[in-house]
């Protein structure tokens, strides 16, 4: 995969604040180029032993490989819950366009058009 390839990074809030504020930190610092803040959903997992369940919001972030290190940091930083689901998925095919706005707008700023 090189640098510039598309990825989807998931991760989940527990609240449509939490996901609203790191929906627009990762956009405002140019990690991405779009984030869907999706409706909240039951999950369910291990913590510590036990079996949980949580409403959370989930967020689908477009971003290129190259911007992963900085994205992560940011989800990091913004984050609430001491171990953050930060998930990056190759995107193996898309519409060759879209591919190409995905990456000029995470292009750090100095590197093309896009402001960082």
């Amino acid at each position: 995969m090189s640098d510039s390839e598309t990825i989807l990074v998931m991760t989940a809030l527990p609240d449509a604040g939490a996901a609203a504020r790191v929906a627009r930190a990762v956009l405002e610092a140019r990690l991405a180029a779009c984030v869907n803040r999706l409706a909240p959903c039951e999950s369910e997992y291990w913590w510590r032993g036990r079996l949980e369940t949580a409403r959370e919001w989930p967020l689908l972030i477009k971003t290129t490989q190259d911007r992963y290190a900085a994205l992560e940091a940011a989800i990091r930083l913004a984050h609430p819950y001491e171990v953050p689901e930060i998930v990056a998925l190759p995107v193996v095919a898309g519409f060759a366009p879209y591919l190409a706005w995905v990456a000029e707008e995470t292009r750090p700023a100095g590197t093309g058009d896009a402001q960082a």
